[in-house]
């Protein structure tokens, strides 16, 4: 398929602007592009078509099942599209004084209330532009507390080997050094927690559920041990929705948190964003937030600068529609449906696990939360079939493929989670492919290492395309 730059002939457009009424200012020279904007030139219904038909070679949630492990990845309710399309949301200026954009202001604060309700947290600001934006600046609000108050050797980050990968990545852009300790059966091991433990500890940055989708239930003996020595306890929120309505991080002991209102809250996700990464904390790290946070003054809501804040972390207050939709998704479900979902969440994966434990080797058995983990490494063995290559095969019967190869403790890893937008009929139906291709590699009368077989394009080269990205057009 041509690129829409490819496509483009010298003076066709999409719109002619009708002529302004309003005076020609000339802009001094310093400040004019000395060449020509490098943007395709093609007419609209072109336009229209080319993205249509890239459209349709694109595999989405609305498309068909989804369930990349550890990556929340629900149906996108289109009333929630609809609340974001309206013109008093839609129209508005950032730059627009706060008496004139009271309705926009009360949807930061009423997302702010809920959420805060729903983890435990005192606080929430929606800046941050993703999920592993809002860990590191929550980072960002550790150290500088630290620095407050004039503690300046805490410079270590306690992160599990079952984490996600932007714990670490968060960490080191802010200058801490990464403490990685082994897993035990899954979870925290707490004898070795104890030996890293000391007054040179910010703090512990932890998922529960872990990427395994298993529940901690040693939790509070962790976060007690962490308070114990000074440090804090930031609460990873990719995996909130198995627990949603049921438990809340602040009170497992947790101190600060993201949440991925991309994933959890059911906005649009995936392809660069935008996202949110709804950041939230108690109240003793509440001066410390991104600026401006929405506060309710005398019945109406106003921007307020905390007095130690870190400022600023992106343009003006976030992408504000994204978080309109999220809040159309918390006021549709209710206290009573937000619960229900992580309930069913829960219910699929289990329901998936048991059904597929018959085929797959579990690398730990009993009940899951909201997402599971199988273990293919004995068709690697003894038929020289991977993980990489079931996912390629999963590929001809309209499905994407679950998270491979993490988390990187479990060797040819394969990471489902349904969610609880899935009915049974689609968990049936992605069961029935995985036996089917388990079958293929048995039988070997297919080979599965030149899958997928009916898609446009078969085996990419990853390792050039992720080494050696074009990521623009031309020069």
């Amino acid at each position: 398929m041509n690129l829409i730059f490819e496509k483009s002939i010298e003076n066709h457009r999409c719109t002619i602007l009708p002529k302004t009424d309003i005076a020609d200012y000339k802009i001094d020279d310093s400040y004019l592009r000395k060449t020509k904007v490098k943007l395709p030139e093609i007419a609209e219904v072109d336009l229209v078509r080319h993205y249509t038909n890239l459209s349709k070679k694109t595999f989405g949630v609305d498309n068909g099942f989804y369930p990349l492990g550890s990556c929340t990845m629900k149906y996108n309710p289109k009333v929630n599209d609809s609340c974001a399309a309206l013109r008093g949301f839609s129209e508005i200026s950032p730059n627009s004084d706060e008496e004139d954009v009271q309705g926009a202001l009360e949807v930061i604060w009423e997302s702010d209330r809920s959420l805060c309700e729903i983890t435990g947290m005192d606080k929430m600001v929606f800046q941050p532009g993703a999920g592993a934006h809002a860990e590191f600046t929550s980072l960002l609000m550790i150290k500088k507390y630290f620095h407050t108050k004039g503690d300046l050797n805490r410079t270590k980050i306690i992160i599990p080997d079952s984490a996600h990968g932007t714990n670490p990545a968060s960490a080191s852009m802010n200058g801490f050094n990464v403490i990685s300790i082994e897993s035990k059966n899954g979870i925290i091991d707490l004898e070795k927690l104890d030996q890293v433990l000391d007054e040179s500890v910010a703090a512990l940055m932890l998922t529960n559920p872990n990427t395994l989708g298993l529940y901690d239930k040693g939790i509070l003996e962790i976060t007690k041990k962490v308070h114990a020595c000074g440090a804090l306890c930031y609460y990873d929120g990719a995996n909130l929705n198995a627990i949603m309505g049921i438990c809340k991080p602040g009170a497992m002991g947790f101190d600060c948190i993201h949440l991925n209102l991309h994933k959890t809250f059911s906005t649009p996700h995936g392809g660069g964003g935008p996202g949110v990464g709804a950041l939230g904390c108690k109240s003793f790290l509440m001066d410390f937030l991104p600026t401006p946070i929405v506060i309710k003054e005398n019945e109406s809501f106003k921007f307020y600068k905390p007095v130690n804040s870190i400022n600023k972390v992106t343009a003006f207050y976030g992408n504000f529609l994204v978080l309109v939709r999220a809040l159309s998704y918390l006021k549709h479900l209710g206290s009573n449906g937000i619960r229900e979902a992580s309930e069913n969440a829960v219910l699929n994966a289990n329901y998936m696990k048991a059904k597929l434990s018959k085929t797959f080797n579990e690398p730990f058995s009993g009940y899951c939360m909201h997402e599971f983990v199988l273990d293919l490494s004995s068709f690697k063995e003894g038929y020289g079939i991977r993980a990489l290559d079931v996912c390629k095969r999963m590929l001809d019967f309209k499905m994407h493929p679950p998270t491979m190869y993490f988390p990187l403790i479990v060797h040819e890893a394969l990471m489902f989670e349904p969610t609880e937008t899935e009915g049974k009929h689609t968990l049936d139906k992605a069961i029935e492919v995985l036996e089917k291709i388990v079958n293929e590699i048995k039988s070997g009368n297919l080979d599965l290492t030149q899958a997928p077989f009916t898609t446009e394009y078969s085996r990419m080269d990853e390792v050039k395309a992720a080494r050696n990205p074009i990521i623009r057009y031309g020069n």
